[in-house]
């Protein structure tokens, strides 16, 4: 697939006529454009990128969005809220939010959330090494929500309001923060839904 027939199909896929499963939560806390939720587990598939913040994220899209378009294993029938398409190459998936990117030492990790009717097991393989299959355990998260750029300075500037949240309810990081994108890329900058996610104790 081409990069604009890639991009285009992600905005379709992506449209709000179409039924894009979330990560299930539930919002403990929300201040402003602060909450802490509590996610159940999920699976996602993911893969690794070397590069810089604002370059890694479209060669992880390209990886992932080929995984869930049918390069995997398998070629069983799959029920799902959005429109499912099924071909020789294996099971057509439908696109979720968020894609997740987070640091992983010096490269990036950049993830897939699978619907919530797959588990490890029975989701399908993918037939590039570079994609992996790995499943999320519950847990706890701190989230600022705000529109805008992917750039890296909106980033820094979000996560450290996001520390701060944290510091001020006297709660401890316990991990990586994560940037959740919820859009496709053709979407406009200034429509863009974006969340940073650091996991609490």
């Amino acid at each position: 697939m081409g990069r604009s027939a890639l991009l285009l199909a992600a905005c379709l896929v992506g449209t709000p006529a179409m039924a894009i499963d979330e990560p299930d939560h539930n919002i403990i806390e929300r201040a402003g454009s602060f909450e802490l939720r509590d996610y159940r587990g999920y699976v996602v598939a993911e893969t690794y990128v070397d590069g810089e913040f604002e370059k890694v994220g479209s060669e992880g899209f390209r990886r992932l969005f080929s995984y869930i378009s049918g390069s995997n294993r398998s070629a069983q029938k799959i029920t799902m809220t959005a429109p499912v398409e099924q071909q020789a190459a294996g099971t057509k998936i439908a696109m979720t939010a968020p894609v997740e990117q987070q640091r992983a030492g010096s490269r990036w990790r950049i993830a897939f959330v699978l619907p919530a009717s797959f588990t490890l097991a029975s989701a399908p393989k993918p037939t590039d090494a570079r994609v992996e299959l790995a499943a999320v355990a519950p847990r706890r998260m701190a989230v600022v929500r705000y529109r805008g750029t992917w750039s890296k300075d909106h980033y820094d500037e979000e996560l450290a309001a996001l520390l701060r949240f944290i510091g001020e309810r006297g709660l401890t990081a316990l991990g990586e923060p994560i940037f959740a994108r919820y859009d496709p890329p053709l979407m406009p900058w200034f429509m863009r839904r974006n969340e940073i996610q650091i996991p609490v104790n």
